[in-house]
């Protein structure tokens, strides 16, 4: 009989013995490459989200107190009562100032003022922080010349005016062209107003070509103006008289950052707000906000301090200190658990952090 070519039975099982186990180590490698390409995106993703809400609360950290009057701005107050100066913060809450202030300071802290970040996979957090900063607008040439200014040598006259109870402005086109491409005022924009008699803020309420008004019942509580202190009649001179020395304007932001829960409370959101303008994510899948801050009064200076010591004030404040933690928006498939991450700055206060060591 010819001889038969062929695999024997010993060798085919030979065969798909190794055949599976070269399999089996492959298929392994491969969900190994999975879980690990999924690790990695998901903490690139909070990374990215991390380090992109890190990065803006940073710079508008750095530009705090630029432009705005050393000890803040006078808001309206002595009256009885005052009516507080409302805040922007998370949704579905009033916030306002401390109760009692008589200025707006370039930095306001807001401990425990956040939401409470409810996590799947653990019990709720303390409440989260929110700040709120002010700086001056360097880019508007509003402030350029003067509102009122009588001519002289070698100066032209401006030919604005300012009501006797601040309600209007009227700006002279010749000075201050509120129709240029460069100059856009809108309704809820905060203006200050300057002049040898001090400062004051108000909220603008309406535009109309080179006027704007200031009416009152505005989202802030800025525009009273039957306060003794604070209101814009504090620039007359003299007082109560309904003349204004040259005064300027300059458009002032108030920017509050906070965590936000409840617009998708799937995906909490790092938002940024400026004044009462809606408010724009920065950031996602964020579980943790908190602020402190570093005082300079001399002696202690206090460091890591969530709210202002007692004895001290909002404009000794040195240094901010962030931290941001973030959750991953899903368990990996490896340990079935959330991914964490955080990460941490300290920003001194560009304005605020000279101190003279001869006074």
């Amino acid at each position: 009989m010819k001889k038969q070519a062929g695999f024997t039975l010993v060798e085919f099982l030979v065969a798909m013995g190794v055949t599976l186990v070269v399999t089996a180590a492959a298929l392994s490698m491969f969900s190994d490459a999975v879980r690990t390409n999924e690790t990695v995106t998901l903490m690139s993703d909070m990374t990215d989200n991390l380090r992109t809400g890190m990065n803006l609360m940073v710079q508008d950290l750095i530009q705090v107190g630029t432009g705005i009057p050393t000890g803040g701005i006078p808001i309206p107050s002595g009256g009885a009562p005052s009516a507080p100066v409302n805040r922007p913060g998370p949704p579905a809450t009033n916030y306002t100032f401390p109760v009692g202030s008589v200025v707006l300071p370039a930095i306001e802290p807001g401990a425990n003022l956040g939401p409470q970040i409810t996590s799947p996979d653990a019990a709720p957090g303390p409440n989260t922080d929110i700040v709120t900063m002010l700086y001056a607008d360097n880019s508007l040439a509003l402030d350029q010349d003067p509102i009122n200014r009588t001519a002289a040598a070698g100066v032209t006259a401006c030919n604005g005016t300012i009501a006797a109870n601040g309600s209007t402005v009227q700006f002279d086109p010749a000075c201050v062209n509120l129709t240029a491409s460069n100059i856009k005022i809108n309704p809820g924009d905060l203006i200050m107003f300057s002049n040898v008699q001090g400062n004051v803020i108000q909220t603008v309420t309406d535009v109309n070509g080179q006027q704007l008004s200031f009416g009152t019942n505005d989202a802030f509580n800025l525009n009273q103006r039957n306060d003794p202190g604070g209101t814009i009649k504090q620039l007359q001179t003299p007082a109560g008289s309904g003349t204004y020395p040259p005064t300027t304007a300059t458009r002032i932001w108030m920017i509050t950052y906070y965590l936000d829960n409840l617009t998708d409370p799937q995906h909490v959101r790092l938002v940024r707000q400026v004044n009462f303008n809606p408010s724009q994510p920065v950031g996602e899948v964020l579980e943790n906000l908190q602020v402190t801050y570093n005082f300079v009064d001399g002696t202690t200076n206090p460091s890591n301090q969530p709210t202002v010591p007692v004895g001290l004030s909002e404009n000794q404040i040195r240094a901010v200190n962030l931290f941001l933690g973030a959750r991953s928006t899903a368990t990996s498939t490896k340990t079935r658990k959330y991914l964490r991450t955080n990460l941490a700055t300290q920003v001194s206060l560009r304005s605020m952090a000279y101190v003279s060591r001869y006074n």
